[in-house]
């Protein structure tokens, strides 16, 4: 069952200044135990593939090299599934070296980034450290992105918009056209950072990417990574494309970058379009599983365009989070203000049905 109602209707919401503590708490890495079943960091356990195994063996004598040339070619590789020109592509060491990046580059120009919450927060976070102001915007009524609300708080001192399309946690995928339409209005205004590292699961025909508007030199950033659907999370591979000005900034912005090996696994990915069907099919396989025990069990939750569901509780998460942990089970961390919602990842079809065997006896 596909919840529709207002999301706020009988939830435990935080005020402002608790969903703000709330953030302090550790993430999902710092929360992780080996012993249990894994399905809260919205990883592909089935890779590496054969293909990519090979890829990065060859690579292990080119270890004691620096990586210029060969990132060099794996941005070719991306500017031509990508159709845009290699110079507005920028490789980065998973997609958050990329976010934190811009968030730096943004931070120091004073000023504030609009948002919403709850959202993939690593840019947000960042930018907050070297003194950027959120100007943060709720969710809609059904856990939608607010483009709206985000769109009126536009002021001039706005440096920066950002909206994960589809979003983390809630799996929620904007109308396109409303998101076009807001790309190009709102990039007239102030730089738009489209996050679209889920963007390979979306399976709604014909849904565009908004890299599009780069060609038509809008001020739009849009983020992608290899750590989902390729399964190379371990790897710390992402890329962001933005215009030549753009692009060249945020390059004089990185940290690090990726390493040969890395460099070696995503070209192997990106030739292995076997590996990507596969995955996407066990997620499809994982999702309907997930489905169809929280509608046994009678629980609220939203249909995923990502490879994880977001579903109501009617409990606390903390309770929710223990007693999973107590059946074998790591489930998502909080995402204030929704406190009485989880989320779980899909993971491989044995361990989503430890997941489901958890559930009905955590909500018996």
């Amino acid at each position: 069952m596909q919840t529709l109602t207002t999301a706020g209707a009988g939830s435990l919401l935080l005020s402002p200044r608790e969903v703000l503590r709330h953030l302090d708490q550790p993430t999902d890495e710092k929360l992780l135990d080996t012993s249990l079943v894994r399905l809260s960091s919205n990883e592909n356990p089935y890779s590496p593939s054969p293909a990519m195994v090979e890829a990065m063996s060859q690579m292990q004598a080119k270890i004691c090299r620096y990586p210029n040339a060969d990132f060099a070619s794996l941005e070719e590789i991306i500017a031509e599934r990508e159709d845009v020109p290699a110079s507005q592509v920028v490789v980065t060491s998973g997609s958050r070296e990329g976010l934190k990046a811009v968030g730096l580059m943004k931070a120091i120009q004073g000023g504030e980034i609009g948002c919403c919450l709850p959202t993939y927060r690593a840019l947000l976070t960042y930018a907050e450290m070297w003194g950027a102001d959120l100007r943060v915007s709720p969710l809609t009524e059904d856990l939608q992105y607010n483009l709206v609300a985000i769109e009126e708080a536009i002021s001039d001192k706005t440096r920066m918009v950002f909206v994960c399309n589809p979003n983390n946690p809630t799996g929620r995928l904007l109308p396109a056209d409303e998101l076009r339409t807001f790309c190009q209005r709102a990039s007239q205004r102030t730089t738009v950072f489209v996050d679209e590292v889920y963007f390979d699961y979306i399976e709604t025909s014909g849904y565009p990417s908004m890299k599009s508007l780069i060609a038509d030199d809008r001020d739009v950033i849009i983020s992608r990574t290899l750590s989902k659907v390729y399964g190379l999370a371990g790897a710390r591979i992402g890329y962001l494309m933005a215009n030549d000005e753009t692009a060249a900034t945020i390059r004089n912005t990185l940290m690090s970058g990726t390493n040969v090996l890395g460099i070696a696994l995503g070209k192997a990915a990106f030739a292995d379009e076997e590996f990507k069907s596969f995955s996407l099919q066990k997620n499809r396989e994982c999702k309907q599983l997930i489905y169809s025990t929280l509608s046994s069990l009678q629980l609220d939750y939203l249909e995923s365009h990502t490879n994880f569901v977001f579903f109501k509780t009617d409990r606390p998460i903390a309770e929710v989070q223990q007693a999973f942990k107590s059946s074998g089970v790591q489930v998502g961390r909080a995402f204030p203000p929704y406190m009485d919602w989880c989320r779980i990842s899909t993971g491989k079809v044995e361990e989503v049905q430890e997941f489901c065997r958890a559930a009905r006896e955590v909500f018996a």
